[in-house]
């Protein structure tokens, strides 16, 4: 018989007799008292059996594998580092791959003659490895002591093909190396969570994971023609072929910061190209805004200039929320509801710097209301390099449209909102 195991609560959990909200996006279960009774055990840490609700909530990102047992060890990874250039803080034993470094790397496992980007380089190292899993670690990242360990836990679901750590970039004393210890692009947050596209971890960068060698594989390596976003690729694609990908804080390894403003530029524009490629591949993973009808209703109510009708817009799907939601207090759906109205704002002022912003300067040539968006988005930047940071990233997305000839990077995904997930029948939950 299988042995019970623990799992954690999501932060988003809210629990309400035999009611659950949770998880990303956030989903509303109506539970049998048994189901209401294990939710109960696993927020009080006690070990439940596996079953159709825990397969739910774990698919759903409202809870999380906690305490496995590993069934691996350090043995059982090869680490592959890709580099152009001396890789310094490369670990000992670790695969090499020179992409096309000039001068050549002296102390490289394998050389690629001429440079192919990161993707080529991982693949030629995993065509070396023997282990059943793989680690890809990047020159510029060092692994501390005991780094392993959390994410071995994983693998001990056999559904689970990659697992990366959180990844906190170097700081110093300068402005960029503050701004980036704090907002790096590859820092995902302390809290654990399902990776998937459309949710609040969708992606994982590959600066660090390690992965199943054979699922890798399976699936056909990295795609060597992106220069940028061939890991999201990867996860993207490892999660359509049915694989499980998971992103564990647990674990911390340190990545070096770009050494000035001109390469970390340049950086955020590769980062924002890579959006209309991954676009074409995998459509409408990359919208940039995901939000429901209701609040975007609302705030262009108000940026056209009517606030009033934008709040009473704002107002009526708080109501109507309390309505869909008869099992939780109104006071609560309310909050829900405001909540969401009000981080909206933040989304689409993200939305404007990083992707329509170009849009809005030719609308704002005839359209007061035009203006005063951008003026907004701007402002709700908060900080100036956060505002760098996201027009040099949209710089990068329009640059990639033009050359995949799409659109796809700057349409939204509208929805009904809160999210719904399918009622849990009751039997899968006895």
């Amino acid at each position: 018989m299988p042995k019970p195991q623990h799992y954690g609560l999501d932060s988003t959990v809210q629990i309400y007799g035999t009611t659950v909200i949770g998880g990303s996006p956030l989903k509303l279960f109506r539970l049998t008292e048994a189901g209401a009774a294990l939710v109960s055990m696993i927020s009080a840490g006690d070990p439940v059996n596996d079953s159709p609700l825990t397969a739910a909530l774990l698919d759903a990102g409202a809870i999380h594998p906690v305490g496995r047992t590993p069934l691996h060890t350090a043995a059982d990874v090869t680490v592959v580092v890709p580099t152009l250039g001396p890789a310094e803080r490369a670990p000992r034993d670790a695969i090499i791959v020179d992409d096309g470094s000039q001068p050549p790397v002296p102390n490289a496992t394998l050389r690629l003659t001429n440079n192919q980007g990161p993707g080529a380089a991982r693949n030629a190292g995993l065509a070396l490895v023997t282990t059943s899993l793989v680690a890809f670690v990047d020159s510029d990242v060092e692994l501390a002591d005991g780094w392993l360990e959390p994410l071995l836990a994983h693998f001990a679901d056999d559904r689970v093909a990659l697992v990366a750590p959180r990844i906190r970039t170097d700081s110093d004393d300068t402005a960029l190396g503050k701004y980036e210890h704090e907002h790096s692009s590859l820092d995902l947050g302390p809290w654990p969570a399902r990776v998937r596209a459309g949710t609040r971890v969708g992606y994982v960068p590959a600066a660090t994971i390690v992965c199943r060698a054979d699922a890798v594989r399976e699936i056909g390596g990295f795609d060597t023609s992106l220069r940028y976003g061939e890991d999201v690729d990867l996860v993207w694609r490892l999660v359509h072929a049915g694989w499980v990908c998971r992103y564990e804080p647990a674990s911390e390894v340190r990545h070096a910061r770009r050494p000035d403003a001109r390469s970390w530029i340049r950086q955020r524009i590769g980062y924002g190209s890579s959006t209309a490629p991954l676009a074409k591949r995998h459509p409408r993973s990359v919208a940039p805004l995901r939000m429901s009808g209701w609040s975007i209703a609302a705030w262009t109510l108000g940026a056209v200039g009517r606030p009033v009708a934008g709040a009473l817009v704002g107002a009526g799907s708080a109501i109507a929320l309390i309505k869909k939601l008869p099992d939780i207090p109104p006071r609560t759906a309310l909050r829900i509801a405001g909540l969401g109205n009000l981080r909206a704002a933040d989304q689409i002022g993200s939305a404007v710097r990083r992707a329509w912003w170009p849009l809005l300067v030719v609308a704002a040539c005839r359209f007061k209301s035009a203006r005063k968006v951008l003026l907004a988005a701007a402002v709700s930047a908060r900080k100036p390099l956060r505002l760098v940071d996201d027009l040099a990233f949209s710089v990068g997305v329009w640059k990639g449209m033009l050359a995949e000839r799409t659109l796809g990077p700057l349409v939204p995904e509208i929805s009904s909102w809160p999210g719904r997930s399918k009622p849990v029948p009751p039997a899968a939950v006895r």
